[in-house]
């Protein structure tokens, strides 16, 4: 059976800076959280070992526990995020969490893969746009992000475009909210008709 994933057309947020470079999907879901067979509730382990003291009480600071990263959808990143194993679960956690994007100058081929297929954007940009990012956000300020997928337009809190890339068939499964499987049943009627005319 597919996935239900909503479609990713525009993301407009507020975004939250994690500035920890090379964190890998141990870090973002940890390890203990894999028991589970399905999406639910993992938005609370994520970041778990960053976000919690050992007594479960929110550490307030973490970036995640601060007020200004409440509601934000958008998740500014360090330098190769989701490095490490390949696991699903981690694109799950962020998505769980609330956020929709997430933005680096460069994510490990697994992570980007899997965020794409499970409805999370992964946004890569240069590392000068990614060095604006970060020092924008001063005294609480709260700037905001227009990602426009169909344009694969960032929009910067200046009103500066941004182009990012994004492969074809994930750019057109976001914008219909399908996965692959999603795709294929799409096509059940062209593909029984090709069935029939090569038997």
């Amino acid at each position: 059976m597919s996935d239900t994933i909503t479609p990713v057309r525009t993301v407009e947020s507020t975004y939250v800076v994690l500035e920890a470079q090379n964190v890998d999907t141990d870090q973002i879901i940890p390890a203990r959280f894999l028991k589970v067979t399905d999406r639910a509730g993992l938005g609370d382990a994520l970041f778990a070992d960053w976000r919690y003291d050992e007594d479960g009480s929110p550490r307030p600071d973490f970036v995640l526990n601060r007020p200004e990263a409440r509601g934000a959808e958008i998740l500014v990143a360090g330098h190769n995020f989701g490095c490490g194993s390949s696991r699903e679960h981690a694109p799950w956690a962020l998505r769980g969490y609330g956020f929709r994007a997430v933005v680096s100058t460069r994510f490990a081929d697994i992570f980007h893969s899997n965020a794409l297929k499970n409805g999370l954007l992964p946004v890569t940009i240069p590392s000068d746009v990614h060095e604006r990012l970060v020092s924008w956000p001063v005294n609480g300020t709260r700037p905001a992000l227009k990602i426009d997928v169909a344009s694969e337009t960032l929009t910067l809190p200046d009103g500066t475009g941004v182009h990012f890339p994004i492969e074809s068939f994930a750019k057109h499964c976001l914008l219909e909210g399908v996965d692959e499987m999603g795709y294929l049943l799409n096509a059940a009627a062209e593909i029984a008709a090709y069935e029939e005319a090569h038997p």
